[in-house]
Formats: C-alpha cells, structure tokens, sequence
C-alpha cells in the first residue's frame, strides 16, 4: 500500500519534468561534518551552502517543513519556507518527498531559536526516490537474522552498529599500517587453489571448466606465503578472506578475514612477542585503554602474555589430571562425561582439541597463550628442540576466543612429506579436515626454505572483542545466511 502511494508520486515527478534518479546534483555540495564544523563561518557568508542526503525526518507546519538530513558523514537540519523557495517548489516537496528520499538542498545558514545548526532552503532537487519506507524502530526488530540480511537499514537506522564497522575499518587499516613500518611487504596469493592446505579444515570445492580440474577456494594462505619466504622476501603479509566449510556459530562464519604474517629467520617466541606488543598499541589506540568490558568480563590486555601448556590446559580447566598420558578410549570416555561425543575415528589429539575448544577455551577470559601442542594437530609446525611429540606453536586466547595462531615454521622437507603422508592416512578414514599432500610445496622445500615463524590473526574475533559484541555475524557486514 505504502509503495503504491510512492510509485503514484514518482509518477507526479515524471509529469512535471523531474528525472527522480539524476546523476547527481545541478550544484555543489558539501560534507554535513564539513558544514557544521565551520557553521559559524557559513552564518557570515552570502554564498549559499550546497548538501545532499538522505531524509531521515520531515515536519510540516502550515507554510512551512522542516527535514533532517543524513549523508554519512552527518546530520543537519533543513528549513524549507513557502515564501522563500516559491509556491509550485514547495507543494510539490511537501506533495512528492517522503522520508527516505536523497536530495539536495542550496541554501544559507541560520541558527533556530532552540539554537540548532539549520539550513534554509532557497533551491531543492530530488535525487532518488525511495519506493519502500524506511523502519520506525529498526533497532527494536525481533528478528536478528532480518537485520543481518538488510544491513544496510541496520546500519542505516543504527548509529552503534554504523560505529561498529567503522572501527573494524580503522582496525584494518591501522594493522596494515603498523605491518608497512615494521618492514612488512603485502602480498596477494592464490583465492582459488588446485589444492588447499595451511590448516586442518574442510574445504569449499569447484570445478574449472576450460581447465576441467577440480579447485578450492583457500582455507588459508599458508602455504603460498611460505613460498615467498623461499623466494627471499624475509617479510610478508596478507589481509584476505579464507573459506572453511564448517558450521555456523557465535564464532565462526565459513567466510572469515585474517591478517597472516610470516618473517624468516625468527621463532615462534619472537612473534608471540611481537604480535602482543602490536595488538596492545593497536587496542590503546582505537580504544584509548587497554582495559575494556568484554560481555560481563573486565579484559585487562597487556603485552606481557602469560604462558601455558595445551595439555596442562586440559588438566586446570578440564579436571583431567594426567592428561596427555591418557590414552585414546580413556580420553574419549571423559569426552562423553563432558556430552562430546568422539567418532570412531577420532584420535585422541582430535578429541583433546574438542575438549579443549568447547570445555576449556571458554573459561580462559584474561590473554594467555596457548603452548606445545601435539604433532598431530600441527603437521605445519617445527618440533621443539629435543622433543618429536611437541610443536613450537602458540594461540592467543582471549575472552574465550582463539584470536591468534602462530608457529615456527617446519622447513625439514622430509619431516614434511612424512607427516602430510600421514595426514593422508587420516583423510583415506573420515577425517574430512586432514591436511592433503602438496608434492609442490614439499619440492619448495627441498630447494630450502629459511627458518621462520608465522601467525594468523582473525579480524573477525578482535572486532568482536573491541566492539563488546558475542556474535561474530555482528561484525561482518555480510555473513552468510541461508536464503529465505
């Protein structure tokens, strides 16, 4: 009903030689933030101000209307006088333009008398004609996934969401700052692979027709980056998107942004160092402190990270003494205890990661990192020194999140090519997340690869952190939904 009622005043446009959807405006416009930063200035000035934006109110008062103008940048106030802009302007405004409709506007400043910051009219154009009303109450919607579907009215109508993904930019851009000083180079490597790798997980497939092969969309960039290591460039990143064809839940989206580095020539110590001290000058930064609510938790982040070992994890926040002696059906049975169900398949580092991840990780509120994990599930990482069962890797956790995953890097292309072999045993069962081989990256290898240390970090997880939200669906501007 209501877009029948639009689509007639569309009409009434038309027929009085109005285009609603223009170009743009016949006259030059300004930043609302611009205008009211240097409003006292306009006050003195005979030139008129040009604005454009959307209408987020409009009030009628006999021969008058007053709008409320948005353009992203700002909002400001708009007053259009009947004597001022003429008769047939100003019914046709009052008669044609809803809220939610851009114009422009040209016109000189004055304050009213409640002293708001306002513009009065002397020219108007229509812009765009909106044909669907803008929400009343978006931001009291029941329906989470509605908001989430149209996020441009969530953003729209909702100034702390608006905020939200502004910082999650300034987080980007400030990481990438940081990485260019720090003498990183930023790289581009393959989205779409012939064969995946870099992590434990499921891929998303395809198939390339001309090519007649089938392809994968990256589940991390890991692999290709190592290459760069060999082809001497000592410092490298990437920002970019991974896919991983894994559940949905409060912390995972299959299509996730992580920031990845590596650096030869450094272990894994030296990165657990040097990514706490730049995410506690990236959060002072955009936060102001260090100190921050995180749901009903107070986080207190600082750059000297506590450590602790993966199976003594298990041992504090699991009450599982002993546990890396336990063997596979004794873990398998205390998994049940905690209502984790192992397949037949499962090997007892499998079922210590769930555990881990559903029964301990969320306990561990303050940062502290994760140390000396299982061969088994870290078939890209150096052993440490005198010990063939343990891998120098680290995770930050933080507020109950994996925020950051790191290694030294394994550069033994034999110790390689054994432990992708047996992580080909493992994908031959019903381990659908076991790492493939890659005789190419392992050939890499054998033409040497330098001694490095890399890290992952998901933007996703610290956006959510620093925006105080539990839903990672809430710091994604897209995420995927299933369709109506």
């Amino acid at each position: 009903m209501i877009r029948d009622w639009r689509v007639k005043k569309l009409e009434i446009l038309r027929k009085a030689g109005i285009n609603p959807y223009p170009a743009g405006p016949a006259f030059s416009v300004s930043p609302i933030q611009e205008i009211r930063k240097n409003f006292r200035k306009h006050l003195n000035s005979k030139k008129n101000i040009g604005l454009a934006g959307r209408i987020m109110a409009k009030r009628e008062h006999g021969g008058s209307i007053f709008m409320d103008i948005f353009d992203g940048s700002g909002k400001l106030q708009i007053f259009f006088a009947k004597d001022k802009i003429g008769e047939p302007p100003f019914s046709l405004l009052a008669e044609t333009i809803d809220i939610g409709d851009f114009v422009a506007v040209q016109g000189c400043a004055f304050y009213t008398k409640k002293s708001e910051p306002t513009i009065e009219a002397r020219k108007w154009e229509v812009l765009v004609k909106s044909l669907l009303p803008l929400p009343e109450k978006w931001h009291g919607l029941q329906d989470v996934e509605e908001r989430f579907r149209k996020r441009y009215l969530d953003i729209l109508m909702n100034p702390l969401v608006r905020d939200r993904f502004l910082l999650r930019s300034r987080l980007i851009a400030e990481m990438r700052n940081i990485l260019d000083e720090a003498g990183y180079m930023e790289t581009e490597t393959p989205i779409l692979q012939p064969i995946y790798g870099g992590a434990l997980a499921e891929p998303f497939k395809t198939h390339h027709r001309m090519l007649d092969m089938d392809m994968y969309l990256r589940i991390a960039p890991e692999l290709y980056l190592k290459r760069l290591l060999a082809a001497g460039f000592n410092k490298v990143y990437e920002i970019g998107k991974n896919f991983r064809n894994e559940g949905l839940d409060a912390t995972h989206n299959p299509e996730f942004t992580t920031i990845e580095l590596y650096e030869a020539y450094r272990d894994a110590e030296y990165l657990r160092n040097f990514i706490a001290q730049i995410l506690e000058a990236l959060i002072k930064k955009l936060l102001g402190k260090t100190v921050f609510k995180f749901g009903e938790e107070t986080i207190k982040f600082t750059k000297k990270i506590p450590t602790i070992k993966f199976w003594h994890v298990l041992e504090r926040y699991a009450l599982l003494p002993g546990a890396e002696k336990l063997n596979r059906d004794d873990l398998s049975l205390r998994a049940k205890q905690f209502g984790i169900t192992p397949e037949s398949w499962e090997t007892k580092e499998k079922i210590a990661d769930e555990l881990f991840k559903k029964i301990c990780r969320p306990k561990m509120i303050q940062p502290v990192y994760v140390v000396d994990y299982p061969v088994e599930m870290s078939p890209l990482a150096k052993n440490i020194s005198g010990n063939s069962g343990i891998v120098d890797r680290f995770q930050l956790i933080l507020g109950g999140v994996e925020l950051v995953n790191g290694f030294s890097e394994l550069n033994d292309p034999e110790e390689q090519k054994a432990r992708l072999e047996t992580q080909e045993t493992l994908r031959k069962t019903e381990n659908k997340e076991a790492h493939p081989m890659d005789e190419e990256f392992i050939e890499m290898l054998e033409y040497g690869m330098p001694p490095a240390a890399g890290l992952a970090v998901s933007i996703d997880r610290l956006a959510m952190l620093l925006t105080d939200t539990h839903n990672v669906k809430e710091v994604i501007l897209f995420p995927t939904m299933k369709p109506r």
